[in-house]
C-alpha cells in the first residue's frame, strides 16, 4: 500500500476516534466509503471475485487437440487450411471441432503457417533503378485513351519521352 494511502487512512480513522463519521471523513478527502474500506483490508494479492479462477466448460481436451492435429496432417488434409479442412470433414459426416478450433490449435502446434501444395512466396529482386546521364539514354512511353463523340471508339495517344530532358520524342 502507498504511503499516501496510508496517511489518509491513518487521518480517517483519527477523524473517526474522534467522532467523526466515515463518510463524512470520505467526503471531505474526495474519496468513496467504499474505497476506503477497500483499502483498509489487508492485501492478500488474490482476485477478490467469484469464480475468477474457471476453465471453461467447453475447453478442448489435451486428447482433442492432438485429434486435430493429426487429422490436420493426414494427407487428404495436409494442404488444406482449416477453412477447407472443415467443411470437407462435414461432408465426410465427421465432425471434430469448429474452424476457429482448428486455427487456434494449430496455430499453437506452428503448423499454420504455409499449408499449400504451392512453393511458398519467395521474394522477387527488384530490377536495378536506371539513370540518364545525358539526353537520349532512356525514353519513356507511354499510352492515353482519347474517348471520341462515338461511344466505344477510342483514339491512342502514343508519348515517348526522354526521361533526361523531359521533352517528347519527335521520332
Amino acid at each position: 500500500m502507498s504511503a499516501q494511502r496510508q496517511t489518509i487512512l491513518a487521518e480517517v480513522n483519527e477523524a473517526m476516534r474522534s467522532g467523526a463519521r466515515q463518510s463524512a471523513a470520505c467526503e471531505v478527502i474526495g474519496i468513496s466509503a467504499k474505497t476506503l474500506q477497500r483499502w483498509a483490508q489487508p492485501d492478500n494479492g488474490e482476485d477478490g471475485r467469484l469464480e475468477a479462477h474457471h476453465e471453461p466448460s467447453t475447453k478442448l481436451t489435451v486428447k482433442e487437440r492432438e485429434q486435430i492435429v493429426s487429422v490436420a496432417n493426414e494427407p487428404d488434409y495436409a494442404s488444406l487450411s482449416p477453412s477447407k479442412i472443415v467443411p470437407k470433414l462435414a461432408d465426410e459426416g465427421r465432425y471434430i471441432a469448429s474452424e476457429s478450433s482448428f486455427y487456434r490449435v494449430l496455430k499453437a502446434a506452428h503448423q499454420l503457417k504455409h499449408r499449400d501444395k504451392a512453393k511458398p512466396a519467395r521474394t522477387v529482386i527488384k530490377p536495378k533503378a536506371l539513370t540518364a546521364t545525358g539526353p537520349n539514354q532512356i525514353y519513356s512511353l507511354d499510352i492515353t485513351y482519347l474517348p471520341t463523340r462515338v461511344r466505344g471508339i477510342f483514339l491512342y495517344l502514343y508519348l515517348v519521352m526522354d526521361i533526361y530532358s523531359r521533352k517528347v520524342s519527335a521520332k
